[in-house]
């Protein structure tokens, strides 16, 4: 049989990176071996219901290369593929499971059904629905139902004995009939709760693969049983332990944790996001932690799913993102780099390719970059200080003496480019007979007014341009010539 995997994503909001997880994993475990990879919309909670998330979510999965097979705005052969627009499916289906004796009409009002969750909370036991309809007599459910009375279909469990599963990360799991609630499975307005409509959706749809995250293991028992009241096959279960922000504590929409998108809008990479999410939770058998979306397809398997939860670290993710950045051509970089310089730099005369060959081994986020050629259109305000540097052996004197010198033979330079610069400035440090950061560093500081910047001081002369770093020049050596008569 073709396996056939679902992502089943409800509109409420963004993409988060548990969201990205389950859908990679349901899309290899797919594409892995020769499967099928369809996208389903699960919308039967209106209340939640975000506009514009549908979106998000085809925006997401493209962005990110995850294909599908079949989907609500491709279509397919077991649509449609919006649970919304299935409303009928499933009370066709609720009806059936009622004759079969997998479920019963239950008529309870708010008001009793309020006062049982009161009791329960009182007694401090998990609500569980006590039965009060089950055994209700042909007669007296086709009464109500003439009378008009709201209802719901319930699920109908055994009360006895245990029922048995088994899940490819969990292994074997049993559970007691008589601790399962016996809960609702189409709403007194005719839409079915989730642990209905994804059952009759997997089952109709061919799903042989069920990915979803731990939380619903407990509940998986009651699928089961509907699985077992209609006589379906019962698919493969794969259930992902929660990625969680540190020990104890889970990833969280409402916490505010970053989605996709956001970690996208702060310049990470999409192959460094979707690389990182691979691994959290699942390991290849070996040390490797570089791949590909293809390469992933290839060497991916259930087997090396781990069962304990994944701690998401977003250094561990940062630094990851910056080998990306590092393994791309310099034209690529820039690429990417463009549109910061754009918003950054006003300054016509800069060389972007040139600027993007001392970036690019600097920054691990696209974000970074702003912080680090702010310099370029106009000299921050800096410490007369940052010319003391230890290591340098520089100090505010020899500061002072080594730019006026830098600045007398810089000035008579015709051609100006990193060549001429570099051997100007190393002709100069061999007659003045000092180390070469006696000479550079007092440059650096004053053309950039930065500690830290892309590039040295003959690599900042040569993007500046002469006029620019001249007249900088002479700004530090008349801050420093103040300092000296201070």
């Amino acid at each position: 049989m073709k396996v056939r995997t679902r992502f089943a994503p409800s509109p409420t909001g963004y993409m988060h990176i548990g969201n990205l997880r389950t859908a990679l994993y349901t899309y290899l475990i797919a594409r892995s071996q020769g499967g099928q990879f369809i996208l389903r919309i699960e919308d039967t909670d209106q209340e939640r219901y975000v506009e514009g998330a549908v979106d998000v979510i085809y925006k997401t999965l493209k962005m990110v290369g995850l294909d599908y097979d079949e989907g609500p705005d491709i279509g397919g052969p077991y649509g449609p593929y919006v649970q919304s627009q299935r409303k009928q499916i499933y009370q066709e289906y609720a009806q059936k499971l009622v004759e079969l004796g997998g479920a019963y009409y239950c008529f309870c009002p708010k008001e009793r059904l309020d006062a049982l969750r009161e009791e329960c909370q009182r007694k401090k036991i998990p609500f569980k629905y006590d039965g009060h309809c089950r055994n209700l007599s042909d007669g007296e459910i086709e009464k109500r139902l003439k009378n008009g009375e709201k209802y719901v279909i319930r699920q109908r469990i055994p009360s006895t004995g245990t029922i048995t599963f088994h899940d490819e990360v969990f292994g074997t799991i049993t559970v007691e009939n008589s601790t399962l609630d016996e809960g609702v499975l189409l709403k007194s307005d005719g839409l079915p709760t989730y642990n209905f409509a994804n059952v009759v959706d997997d089952y109709l749809m061919r799903i042989t693969h069920v990915v979803r995250g731990s939380e619903y293991l407990s509940s998986t028992p009651k699928y089961n049983h509907l699985y077992n009241a209609f006589g379906w096959d019962i698919p493969t279960y794969i259930h992902l332990p929660p990625v969680m922000r540190e020990a104890g504590k889970k990833l969280s929409k409402r916490d505010g944790d970053a989605s996709f998108e956001d970690f996208y809008n702060k310049g990470y990479l999409v192959e460094a996001i979707v690389n990182y999410v691979a691994l959290l939770g699942w390991s290849p058998g070996d040390d490797r932690e570089f791949f590909t979306l293809d390469e992933l397809k290839s060497v991916f398997s259930i087997s090396g799913l781990n069962k304990s939860p994944a701690i998401f670290d977003v250094n561990k993710l940062r630094w990851m993102n910056g080998e990306y950045i590092r393994k791309k051509t310099v034209e690529e970089f820039n690429q990417l780099a463009l549109p910061y310089y754009e918003k950054s730099v006003k300054t016509d005369s800069i060389d972007y390719m040139k600027l993007s060959s001392l970036l690019q081994t600097r920054i691990e986020v696209l974000n970074d970059i702003p912080d680090n050629i702010d310099f370029i259109d106009e000299l921050p305000e800096y410490d007369i200080k940052m010319y003391i540097h230890k290591k340098m052996k520089t100090n505010l004197e020899n500061s002072l003496e080594n730019l006026k010198k830098s600045y007398e033979v810089l000035k008579e330079l015709e051609e100006w480019n990193e060549d001429t610069i570099k051997e100007t400035l190393m002709e100069l440090v061999q007659r003045l007979g000092v180390k070469n950061g006696q000479v550079l560093w007092p440059i650096r500081t004053a053309v950039s007014g930065k500690q830290f910047t892309p590039g040295g001081a003959i690599e900042l002369l040569d993007l500046l341009g002469k006029d620019e770093s001249l007249r900088r020049i002479e700004i530090g050596i008349e801050k420093l010539m103040n300092e000296a008569n201070t």
